[in-house]
């Protein structure tokens, strides 16, 4: 049974996720569309949608890469060498774009595809197994809750979607196929953030929210209500819309190439990105391709300033600088007006320079109103750390102190050749080359010739893969931390880690809860400079938020825990255990509790730094500490009243 799909033009509202989603489809190399937002806010509704909207494509008949019938852009090797002996289109097949969705639990092998290494070493010829890049080409590739894939995933498919091409190498033996596919990543921010790294090489981001207007509300339901009930009169009903739209699209792809983009559009965006302090210069030119796609879904010649006014709106707001640290700079339209006038005024482009910054002062509220500012230096000692040996999975192992683990396949470094189980993947090429060496008398006489290899000599490859450590502090910046001057130490102390973390793979990062709120201030990176940035202005004075700078402490951990399952994790918090912001509504002390409870629950290794100068006077942290089972350490136990000496 062939399933419906919602239309596209049925969507009600979300118009910035819509244009974000069709802009990509008019110019893939504009780099994918980011969606950050709550669920069920139609996020795959709308791709599965536009996929389905746009017009059916020719791909050669039986060639597993999709790959197109005259286009050799768009062709394997063999599809390719056929092409260019007939110099005719290939035989082909039509069918509707294809929306590919990648599993959280992919592995590498699955998304990029492997080489068949049995076949190559008993034949000589290659043999490829294709991959989800092979299957996505030609289409939309969707990743759901794209914050909580590891890292080097992401990154190869940022790879392959920006250079349109996956390329996969295995003991020397090569191969490559065309991928080209529109990338859409969805993602709840509050269950983590993707590496600043890895959002800016999205081309295009977009907030999306449920609607809070209650009649616009009622028009989701029932759109959805009547579609359920009746789904072909439905699409009867939008049919003409999602044509209309279709074409529109069709249009402009084929208008992209004679849009000119103007010395002044070009002006206001160089502008724009100074203006607003973006890093390197992939959003300008991400911006500039997105108001040309722009200009040529609106019918317009040349990119026009609304063009411009428009792709900013959808390319720059991740690129941002958001760290509580540095002097942020915040998107809105009326910054991006304002340099648009800057450009009209000006006409070489050499005059455009950075602007200047404006300093912020970091502010916060402290007992009777008074405005308070303290920023702690970092400490000037370094100190040598070590942390409380943990009890690690069994699944792990410790090797000069190191938590690895200990097999992972086709990941980690080559340590030893074993016989394979079930079918041979990750092969060890010299052991299995050895193995055959001892038998070529035997199997060949005297005569010469290749290696004969046969399937009782392949061996594999055992890994082992260093799991690493990541620790996050969660640290009290509020008034009485500020006065006591313990958040020098506590700088000087993550720095130090930080020192350490390339060699030993460690991750360290920073939570700080003060005023009213609680910020990842450093997620967790095992970079000495961006640490050194982060720590430099962290600003301390205010209420103490302590609920909330525990909930995201354990929130932030158990992201991590899902992205990097082979690390070990350790939370130090260092605090009085007093609370005088709520949570939930409700006590402070009492929300505490209950998130200390869930960080107990978690079974999560954590440890707690007592500041309060007497701690029998109200005893809040060791109440907390017991309750959350953790390691408790009470300041004045500390050597030089240093944070670093308990680590020791």
């Amino acid at each position: 049974m062939v399933r419906s799909v919602y239309p596209f033009t049925a969507i009600v509202d979300q118009e910035g996720m819509k244009k974000a989603l069709i802009l990509t489809v008019i110019d893939p190399t504009i780099g994918g569309v980011l969606i950050r937002g709550q669920r069920g806010t139609a996020k795959s509704t709308a791709v599965r949608a536009l996929a389905n909207l746009l017009p059916l494509i020719d791909v050669v008949k039986g060639c597993p890469f999709h790959c197109h019938p005259s286009d050799p852009h768009l062709m394997c090797e063999d599809c390719r060498r056929r092409f260019e002996e007939t110099r005719k289109p290939l035989p082909s097949v039509t069918r509707k774009m294809r929306v590919v969705e990648l599993p959280i639990g992919a592995t590498e092998d699955r998304v990029i595809g492997t080489l068949d290494m049995e076949t190559a070493l008993q034949t000589g010829q290659r043999s490829f197994e294709p991959g989800i890049l092979a299957e996505v080409h030609r289409g939309f590739l969707y990743v759901d809750e794209i914050n909580l894939l590891p890292d080097h995933l992401v990154d190869i498919l940022l790879d392959a979607a920006a250079m349109g091409v996956n390329y996969v190498e295995r003991e020397g033996i090569s191969f490559s196929h065309p991928s080209r596919f529109v990338l859409v990543g969805t993602m709840n921010p509050e269950e983590g953030e993707l590496r600043p790294q890895l959002m800016d090489r999205f081309g295009v981001c977009v907030e999306v929210r449920g609607i809070e207007t209650p009649e616009i509300r009622e028009e989701v339901v029932l759109r959805r209500l009547a579609y359920d009930r009746d789904p072909d009169t439905f699409l009867e009903q939008w049919k003409s819309k999602d044509e209309r739209l279709g074409r529109a699209i069709f249009q402009a792809q084929r208008l992209l190439d004679t849009v000119k983009l103007t010395s002044e559009a070009l002006r206001m965006i160089s502008r724009i990105c100074s203006d607003l302090k973006i890093d390197g210069h992939r959003g300008d030119i991400t911006m500039a391709k997105a108001a040309v796609a722009l200009a040529a879904y609106y019918g317009h010649q040349q990119v026009r300033e609304q063009d411009v006014r428009e792709a900013a709106a959808l390319v720059l707001p991740h690129r941002i600088r958001r760290s509580l640290m540095d002097e942020d700079v915040q998107f809105s339209l009326e910054t991006v007006d304002q340099a648009i006038e800057k450009a009209k005024q000006s006409t070489p482009l050499a005059e455009i320079g950075s602007v200047s910054e404006k300093k912020k002062s970091l502010k916060t509220q402290e007992g009777d109103g008074k405005v308070v500012t303290r920023v702690h230096s970092i400490g000037e000692d370094r100190f040598d750390l070590t942390f409380p040996k943990l009890d690690l999975h069994p699944s792990h192992q410790t090797i000069s102190g190191k938590s690895v683990k200990a097999q992972a396949t086709f990941e980690g470094a080559y340590v030893r050749s074993v016989l394979p189980q079930g079918k041979p993947r990750d092969i060890a090429l010299d052991a299995t080359m050895r193995m055959a060496a001892m038998f070529q008398h035997q199997r060949r006489g005297e005569k010469r010739g290749p290696l004969i290899i046969r399937s009782e000599d392949i061996r594999v490859k055992w890994r082992q893969k260093k799991g690493g450590r990541c620790i996050l502090f969660v640290v009290d910046a509020s008034g009485s931390m500020g006065v006591q001057e313990q958040m020098r130490e506590t700088k000087a102390a993550i720095l130090s880690l930080l020192s350490k973390a390339y060699q030993n793979r460690d991750r360290i990062g920073l939570v700080v809860f003060h005023g009213t709120q609680a910020n990842l201030v450093l997620p967790p990176t095992g970079s000495v400079d961006l640490g050194r940035k982060y720590l430099k202005r962290i600003p301390t004075g205010g209420k103490t938020p302590l609920a909330a700078g525990l909930a995201l402490g354990l929130s932030t951990l158990k992201t991590e825990q899902l992205k990097y399952p082979d690390q070990t994790f350790l939370l130090v918090i260092v605090s009085d255990g007093r609370a005088n912001v709520a949570f939930n509504g409700g006590d402070p002390l009492d929300d505490a509790v209950m998130v200390a409870k869930q960080i107990r629950k978690a079974a999560m290794d954590t440890m707690f730094i007592d500041t309060e100068i007497d701690p029998c006077a109200f005893g809040y942290g060791w109440d907390l500490a017991k309750i959350m089972k953790a390691t408790y350490i009470p300041l004045g136990q500390l050597d030089s009243g240093r944070l670093v000496s308990l680590l020791s």
